[in-house]
């Protein structure tokens, strides 16, 4: 048997472990037509692109059943970002028919945001609640800073490669922001997406550990299997260890995801009335963090638990009580083999690849150089101007191992600024909307302070990483969820919300059986 089909029935093995238990745990917020919907639709991703044994094949085919799956769901972008995950962003050319070198690059997302996505978003523009695109401030910026984007890509390249860029921004970025901001237009939707995503990153998690402990990555063999080259997905260690990698292609984007899902579990555990399953959640989740051996999502998942306390009821006592736990957490740490490697790991802590952490020092100082070059609207060139400077790395490649650094290199300052404001709008927003629920203790303060506190730990986060892989797509897709959040009516918002966080609700507006 190939290795890739060894790996699909691992696979196979491991979700449906993570599924049996999931159902159980998240059956106070979905109906059972819904989960198994999103069920299906990841094994059959799945399952098609370990079977495919062609790229294109598995092009076609995914196509075709998301477009079946999103077509039947209530929810198109829950649905979305429950597969998310499935399967690796590998890509190919659309060859150009001798017009041009190829039309353009197809991935997993370009696949999902057009079967999922586009279809929504068609559907969402002839109805009449829907509010126009536009009329939200975050709107405007975003649109400036994508058509920014797509204006300086001439600066450097033809015609065909700024429209082609132009497309990967409608696929990763617009879609995802337009069809979560203006496509979950009550509770009972957002907390199916919060859900979503949980399934996605518990998944993720779950595969993760697997890889950590077996010492196998089980995508690995997929891109040969195809007969296509991706430059992501390769063995990685540290120290003595595999960094594993799931679906994501790397270590950092692996441990990112498992921040957001520990983000977004804070809301589910409160409906997990048996403390098994409710523990069985946190300690996936934190195996699937650690696994990848990532220390920027180590930091971000730190800083989004201190913030949700912060912003949650009784904040004071739980500080204490978080701070308490801390002491005595790290002493029983340093008694483990796996808390000694954990604590060994640590930046400016440990030894363990403290040349990271000086390039990342002497990066700044370079950027800075670069920055001065080109202050107002950046340079494509800098990543070579920055090569010049001595950045290169062992791979070869210059790592701009920071999103916001990256942004101001590429775009300048009225990019950057553009960047921040629109999340700075999106951030404020949320905080509005926690205050429009009266009661602390209240669902729609519970999703807010969820929203708020996984989206700072999101923009904390990518301070330690370049915007790769799936990492930008999820944080534009939490920002339209953050704007569907603020713009839930009061009135609504009153009539859902009835019953303290710490109980479950006898009954709930399920998705409709198709």
């Amino acid at each position: 048997m190939a290795e890739h089909h060894r790996a699909l029935v691992v696979i196979l093995i491991l979700a449906a472990f993570t599924f049996f238990f999931a159902r159980r745990a998240t059956q106070p917020l979905i109906s059972t037509e819904q989960f198994k919907r999103w069920r299906n639709a990841w094994l059959g991703v799945t399952l098609i692109v370990f079977l495919a044994g062609n790229f294109w094949v598995y092009v076609v085919l995914s196509a075709l059943l998301l477009l079946y799956l999103g077509k039947r769901e209530q929810n198109p972008f829950a649905l979305f970002l429950v597969v998310l995950f499935a399967v690796p962003r590998f890509s190919d050319n659309i060859p150009g028919f001798g017009l041009v070198n190829f039309l353009f690059a197809v991935d997993y997302v370009t696949v999902l945001s057009l079967a999922v996505l586009l279809p929504a978003f068609l559907k969402l523009r002839k109805q009449a609640d829907t509010v126009p695109f536009l009329r939200y401030w975050p709107d405007k910026l975003l649109l400036a800073y994508l058509v920014l984007d797509v204006v300086l890509l001439m600066r450097d390249t033809t015609f065909t490669d700024a429209m082609r860029g132009g497309l990967a921004n409608f696929t990763d970025v617009f879609l995802p922001y337009y069809v979560a901001s203006r496509g979950i237009k009550n509770l009972q939707q957002l907390k199916e997406a919060l859900v979503a995503f949980i399934i996605a990153g518990v998944l993720a998690g779950v595969i993760a550990m697997f890889e950590y402990a077996k010492f196998w990555l089980l995508y690995s063999e997929l891109t040969n299997s195809m007969g296509i080259h991706w430059s992501m997905g390769s063995y990685l260690g540290r120290g003595d260890s595999l960094r594993a990698l799931a679906s994501l292609g790397q270590p950092i984007a692996l441990g990112y995801i498992m921040v957001v899902t520990l983000g977004c579990y804070f809301f589910l555990a409160k409906y997990i009335q048996n403390r098994f399953l409710r523990l069985l959640g946190w300690a996936l989740i934190l195996g699937g963090l650690f696994a990848p051996l990532s220390r920027g999502p180590w930091v971000g998942a730190a800083i989004l638990v201190i913030f949700y306390v912060l912003i949650s009821p009784k904040a004071t006592k739980r500080l204490t009580y978080l701070a308490l736990a801390t002491l005595l957490v790290i002493p029983l740490l340093s008694s483990f083999p796996v808390g000694q490697k954990v604590i060994n790991m640590l930046p400016f802590i440990g030894k363990t690849d403290t040349e990271n952490v000086d390039y990342r020092v002497k990066l700044l100082d370079n950027a800075y150089i670069v920055f001065n070059r080109y202050p107002f609207f950046g340079s494509t060139k800098y990543r070579d101007e920055l090569a010049d400077l001595g950045m290169l790395q062992g791979e070869g490649i210059v790592d701009v191992v920071n999103t916001y650094l990256d942004v101001v290199l590429e775009y300048g300052l009225i990019g950057l600024i553009l960047y921040i404001s629109f999340f700075s709008i999106v951030l404020t927003s949320i905080y509005k909307g926690i205050k429009k629920a009266d009661d602390k203790r209240s669902e729609l303060h519970l999703v807010g302070r969820v929203l708020l506190a996984t989206l700072v730990a999101i923009l904390l986060t990518i301070t330690t990483v370049s915007s790769i892989l799936i990492i930008p797509v999820v944080y534009w897709a939490f920002a339209g969820l953050g704007i569907a959040f603020s713009q839930l009516k009061k009135v609504q918002s009153a009539a859902e919300v009835t019953t303290h966080t710490h109980e479950v609700l006898p009954t709930y507006r399920l998705a409709t059986k198709t």
